[in-house]
């Protein structure tokens, strides 16, 4: 078999990645990493193993008991988590490590990784007596306990922090287009044919306003996300066998709680995770604002009602070189289509499991993290392309008033005011499947019975003025 790796590339290296994601968009990528790594992982599960040995040992009928100084140890274990301690975790898993045997089980190095830190902690006088303590790390879970609150403390601050600020900068590129051109008057299309003028600034509020709603429905989503610590099946049973005095539900729920999660109380041993369901839609619903926008963008450019700022030293074509394309939003079209492909397969594939547990949804999970980074390439590229289009007002007048027979439903309605029963069939022979110009209008005008004032007031009509309340309509962008 041939050989087909490339002389001195590193795995690790960014061009030897097998997904862009990591490779060519690596540093659009990389405010996802502590959210969405394997170390990320680590770390979260870490987390809740810390936490919840600390809620044990508050508890009066448990023997153990953790003072401030070992609390704020235990904490500082994933506070001040390393790559160190995420490759020991790994050794741990694959190979063993530290005296144990490879686990062959990515929570389970976790635990035997708390009794290292526990041993560490104990020899400098933090903890007392740490391998009393190793019974209750993991006490009474089941795997699927920690890595649903772990996944979800990951996937929290990777949308709020993260994918959130990357929409509402799109969002202000289109409010600050649609205040500067409220009053910019343009064609609209209906079908792909010319329709009633309307104003750049008014189809960019449209947007701005489409995004902040679909915006708000992440927001509320990822508020919602709820975890659940019930056991093997979901019935407390392990905990209720060991101490059945002892208010498990309520102690879930205020440990849940206290992650910052809201609480499951009915599951399997899976969490149902309808909660991730409906924040992945939330998502695509941004997304397809966001779709809709790049390739209504796109046609703009096509048309030169937009064109595009230059970027010195940039290629726009092999081969033309006097061409500046608009790949900006293509890209974004490309990334936000995958992204919303990826959060369809999650989210119906993580809603379901065979009885009360199956591992499929396992490795699913794991490729939550890309279809997150490919929302961010997108969202990212869309704000580009919008920070380098620059409204061509000459040329959109310019086909405005080549445009005249848009005034037709002008024309129509305002006979239709003055009691015309024929108005529509009237200016329908005019213009329709006819090329006509304002003087062609102006003749019509002219043989009809209406009073002098309303004939002026048709007269008046042009393409460019026809454009309602549109700049007014701006102003009901949402804050």
């Amino acid at each position: 078999m041939t050989d087909h790796a490339i002389s001195g590339l590193s795995r690790s290296d960014p061009l030897a990645a097998v997904s862009p994601l990591d490779g060519r968009y690596a540093s659009r990528t990389a405010p996802l990493s502590p959210h969405a790594s394997e170390a990320a992982l680590m770390r979260a599960r870490t987390r809740v193993e810390v936490e919840y040995l600390i809620e044990l040992a508050a508890l009066d009928a448990t023997p153990i008991s953790l003072d401030d100084d070992a609390e704020a140890t235990l904490r500082g274990v994933y506070k001040e988590f390393s790559a160190e301690d995420a490759r020991l975790i790994k050794a741990l898993e694959v190979d063993g490590a530290e005296g144990y045997a490879p686990t062959n089980h990515d929570v389970k190095a976790v635990e035997y990784f708390l009794r290292v830190r526990l041993d560490e902690a104990d020899d400098a006088g933090t903890v007392a007596d740490a391998e009393a303590l190793y019974p209750w790390i993991h006490f009474g879970l089941t795997s699927e306990d920690v890595n649903n609150l772990a996944h979800r403390l990951l996937l929290k601050p990777a949308v709020s922090e993260v994918l959130v600020p990357a929409v509402r900068e799109v969002r202000d590129a289109l409010v600050d287009l649609a205040q500067a051109h409220r009053d910019t008057p343009m064609l609209a299309r209906t079908h792909g044919q010319p329709a009633t003028p309307t104003t750049f600034g008014k189809e960019m509020a449209v947007y701005a306003a489409r995004l902040g709603r679909a915006l708000g429905r992440v927001v509320v989503a990822n508020g919602d996300l709820s975890g659940k610590l019930a056991g093997a099946s979901g019935a407390y049973a392990a905990h209720d066998a060991a101490y059945p005095d002892i208010d498990w539900q309520a102690f879930s729920e205020s440990f849940v709680h206290g992650l910052g999660l809201e609480h499951t109380p009915l599951a399997t041993q899976v969490n149902p995770c309808d909660d991730l369901a409906a924040l992945f839609d939330a998502l695509r619903g941004v997304n397809n604002v966001l779709l809709d926008l790049d390739v209504d963008a796109w046609l703009y450019v096509s048309d030169r009602y937009l064109g595009q700022r230059a970027v010195e030293g940039e290629t726009g074509s092999s081969t033309m070189p006097h061409k500046v394309n608009p790949i900006d939003f293509e890209n974004s079209e490309g990334n936000l289509s995958k992204a919303n492909s990826d959060l369809t397969f999650l989210g119906d594939y993580v809603t379901s499991s065979r009885l009360q547990r199956d591992l499929s949804d396992s490795t699913v999970k794991r490729n939550v993290g890309a279809a997150l980074a490919h929302c961010l390439v997108g969202y990212g590229k869309a704000e580009n392309g919008l920070a380098k289009v620059v409204p061509n007002e000459t040329v959109m007048r310019e086909e405005l008033a080549a445009t005249p027979e848009v005034i037709g439903e002008a024309v129509q309605t305002i006979l239709r005011r003055e009691g015309d029963t024929d108005a529509y069939e009237r200016v329908k022979e005019l213009t329709r499947g006819r090329s006509v110009t304002l003087d062609d209008f102006r003749e019509l005008f002219g043989d009809l019975d209406v009073d002098e004032d309303v004939r002026e007031e048709l007269r008046a009509l042009t393409p460019a003025g026809y454009v309602g309340v549109a700049d007014a309509l701006v102003d009901e962008i949402d804050e």
